[in-house]
């Protein structure tokens, strides 16, 4: 071993507490702050699961990470640690895709990924979305929300949510059931009145181990930053991601022009070789008029006074095959987003004829009904 390398070690071994990391590495400011490796920012929430930091300290350092920006590195390592010490995975028998979105919801317009995942479930694609209660900043309205008022069980075990993507094709995970740590820390970030990390890496716990995770992105530069938390991450292992410009930044695609961001590696579980292909692979990104599979219409018109109630009821509607307005092209395309995320179709507009024929055949209706009987 050079004495490059042992020196290399020597750093790596070092114990860094959150105050230490603030003082010496991420705390001056915007301009000046360093980035952690990956070691440091393992350290650092290994501390804030243990409890470690005081409150002072802790929301310092949940402020230093925003204003410098999170590396993929720091991000990985985090998500590392949540999936490591925090996330009860449980697989269903099927593989699904996991529906990221942010879990501090939506507040202006309806939540359309219950009615969109339902109608992927249905028509053979099987589909996980995972949430917590009211999570900071905007503690708007989560998919955890709209399945309440629908009278599906949200209050639910890893274990059970997987059999009940097996039982219908749509599962949905608690956060506070599978992620429970991360949960606890909800009263120490709705005190700081900001946004940090979490809200980042909870969507990417991926409860249920699926191979393709579809998520939402405001800026192209964000998509490319969670691909790259992937690629860095020992503990997720995907296969594909597709990102969108989601409406109010959740899963449900704006109308309009629309960014799409794809990644794709060749295969799961590689070989050395092959893993080093996955992760030279590029993202590749193109936009996509919406206006052409049927969503000829504004975002204020997606607009709803109250989300979840009024969610519920046009989610309960669409899928009885009463609606064949705006809100039905909106949940037909959501769910041809799904189905191509999974490679179940070849092109979103098969997807939208998919999802149209199981509406009106009644299948989708049927997976909501097999929903409210489940537990």
């Amino acid at each position: 071993m050079t004495g490059e390398d042992e020196d290399a070690n020597a750093g790596q071994s070092e114990s860094w507490t959150v105050r230490r990391l603030m003082t010496e590495v991420v705390g001056s400011g915007p301009k000046s702050a360093e980035d952690m490796s990956r070691e440091q920012a393992r350290q650092a929430l290994e501390a804030i699961f243990a409890g470690e930091p005081d409150h002072t300290t802790l929301g310092g350092f949940f402020v230093a990470n925003r204003w410098k920006r999170n590396t993929p590195e720091e991000l990985a390592a985090y998500v590392d640690v949540m999936r490591e010490q925090s996330v009860t995975t449980a697989e269903p028998s099927v593989d699904p895709v996991d529906c990221g979105a942010n879990y501090d919801g939506k507040t202006r317009s309806a939540l359309l990924g219950v009615a969109a995942g339902v109608v992927a479930a249905a028509a053979g694609t099987p589909v996980v979305a995972h949430s917590g209660d009211y999570v900071p900043m905007s503690e708007g309205t989560a998919y955890k929300h709209v399945l309440d008022e629908l009278g599906v069980e949200t209050d639910l075990a890893p274990g059970e949510s997987a059999d009940m993507v097996d039982e219908t094709g749509f599962g949905f995970y608690y956060q506070p059931n599978f992620n429970s740590t991360v949960s606890d820390l909800y009263e120490r970030r709705s005190a700081l009145g900001v946004r940090t990390f979490l809200n980042t890496v909870e969507t990417l716990a991926n409860p249920a181990n699926a191979d393709v995770h579809l998520g939402s992105f405001y800026h192209l530069s964000f998509a490319k930053r969670i691909v790259d938390t992937f690629r860095e991450s020992h503990e997720s292992d995907l296969s594909r991601v597709i990102m969108f410009q989601g409406l109010e930044g959740y899963d449900d695609i704006r109308p309009g022009y629309t960014k799409v961001a794809e990644w794709e590696a060749k295969a799961s579980g590689m070989e050395a070789a092959d893993a080093a292909e996955r992760d030279g692979a590029e993202l590749e990104d193109y936009e996509i008029q919406t206006a052409e599979y049927g969503m000829d219409f504004e975002r204020e018109d997606l607009a709803v006074e109250n989300v979840a109630g009024d969610s519920a009821t046009i989610t309960e509607e669409i899928l009885a095959g009463e609606r064949e307005d705006h809100f039905a092209d909106a949940v037909a395309l959501n769910a041809a987003f799904r189905m191509y995320a999974r490679d179940d179709v070849d092109e979103l507009v098969d997807g939208v004829e998919s999802a149209r024929e199981v509406v009106e055949d009644g299948s989708a209706a049927a997976v909501l009904d097999d929903l409210r009987e489940f537990r």
